[in-house]
């Protein structure tokens, strides 16, 4: 979504749009939605109406409401209805026609488009980057694991993956706009193949031909796809970031079937394993629902047994919200009460706080490189950046700034910081 709306900046620019400082300022707003959490919804609604005292005052401002949720018909045919003053709602599939729906809009005519068939992969879509040092490159399109309680494969549409070619051009492209750090993003990354190249014969290509990149990240990976040849490029492509994202979901083979993630648990700690064994230094972090249907006490221990025997280094942690869509909403009862949901995810958090807290002192004393990204929220005097790890690390700035590698000692730590001072 992020990578979407850049697109859509992007376009902006070339149809004469400059940036607002602020939406009471702007000319045009458009919100583009997330539909993962029900959170998110009941969040695009609110927003929506609270500018519908900007469209009163200024006639002209052009108000638009896309992304994953308006792929929703019966979601965005809700919102174009209750919202008669939000000119142009479109799904994710008609992202390359944005500039055509928006000529529609200055004729006068609210535009309500949904398309259901993705169709290929369009290339050449500007972007307007948010200006940094890191940044995102799409690989590929879509999802074809249809997990249970997710809706992204129905607003996404099935895998399409870009090719080689185009990809290696774009990260050439943005390192030469002044990037150094590129994340390659993918629904499940490990499943790319694009004519017989996979997802580590990639890697290796954009470590290898694009020079001036000195990080390269990429996300998400299925744990049912996470293959020994990726493993090994983590370990020996110089680029390369010793950090892996591997949704688990739960520690309950009972659950895990029941999401449909194609991987049981023994066959999920023999990857960790594996990881542990080649990329020794490596940063495993997850994602943990807590309350799917039917669980029970048991699967729920499981869970917490599971993050014991694996110690991720962080994790996003969330109850279980039914999604209008998924298989999970039409054939299985959301009966987990709200209450029970609650406690278990607070025990999910206090104990990967915990560990997270472990794992992080396992770093005191150590020496790391790390990326300056800014200046840090709670101290104007101290700079922030990330290992390769993908630990966040906060110093004393002592005249550098974002953009350079400093190396950092760490001191001390919490739960989510490393704390520490540059090695002159």
């Amino acid at each position: 979504n992020e990578h979407d709306s850049e697109n859509i900046a992007g376009m902006l620019v070339r149809c004469g749009y400059t940036k607002a400082d602020c939406k009471e300022t702007a000319d045009f707003i458009l919100f583009n939605t997330c539909c993962v959490r029900e959170h998110a919804e009941l969040r695009t609604f609110g927003n929506v109406g609270f500018v519908k005292e900007l469209k009163q005052k200024n006639p002209r401002l052009i108000l638009g409401v896309c992304g994953c949720m308006m792929q929703q018909k019966q979601v965005a045919k809700k919102l174009f209805d209750r919202f008669p003053f939000v000119d142009m709602v479109f799904g994710t599939h008609e992202l390359k026609n944005f500039p055509l729906l928006l000529e529609q809009v200055f004729n006068n005519r609210r535009i309500l488009r949904v398309d259901d068939s993705a169709g290929e992969v369009i290339e050449g879509l500007p972007a307007e980057r948010e200006p940094g040092f890191s940044t995102f490159v799409n690989i590929m399109y879509g999802c074809d694991n249809f997990c249970t309680y997710c809706i992204v494969p129905y607003v996404r549409g099935r895998e399409r993956s870009r090719s080689p070619e185009n990809i290696i051009a774009e990260v050439r492209q943005v390192v030469n706009d002044g990037y150094i750090e590129v994340t390659l993003l993918g629904q499940n990354v490990n499943s790319y193949n694009y004519d017989g190249v996979h997802f580590p014969e990639l890697l290796k290509r954009v470590n290898d031909e694009v020079r001036g990149l000195k990080r390269l990240r990429f996300m998400t990976s299925h744990p049912k796809d996470l293959s020994d040849e990726l493993i090994d490029a983590m370990a020996s492509l110089d680029k390369v970031c010793k950090h892996i994202h591997l949704p688990v979901q739960s520690g309950s083979d009972r659950m895990l079937e029941k999401m449909n993630r194609k991987y049981t648990v023994a066959g999920y700690l023999e990857r960790i394993e594996k990881i542990r064994e080649i990329v020794p230094e490596a940063a495993i972090t997850t994602d943990i629902i807590a309350g799917f249907c039917s669980e029970t006490e048991e699967d729920h221990r499981a869970t917490l047994e599971l993050m014991q025997k694996v110690r991720f280094d962080s994790a996003f942690m969330f109850q279980y919200s039914q999604r209008p869509g998924t298989k999970a909403a039409r054939h299985f009862p959301d009966d987990v009460p709200p209450e029970v949901k609650t406690r278990r995810l607070n025990e999910i958090i206090e104990l990967q706080s915990a560990i997270s807290l472990e794992r992080n002192r396992e770093c005191v004393g150590q020496t790391y490189e790390v990326l300056i990204e800014g200046t840090s929220k709670r101290d104007s005097g101290s700079l922030f950046g990330r290992t390769s790890s993908n630990k966040v690390c906060v110093f004393p700035a002592l005249g550098h700034r974002p953009g350079e590698y400093v190396k950092i000692n760490v001191e001390s730590c919490t739960s989510a910081t490393l704390l520490g001072n540059i090695v002159e």
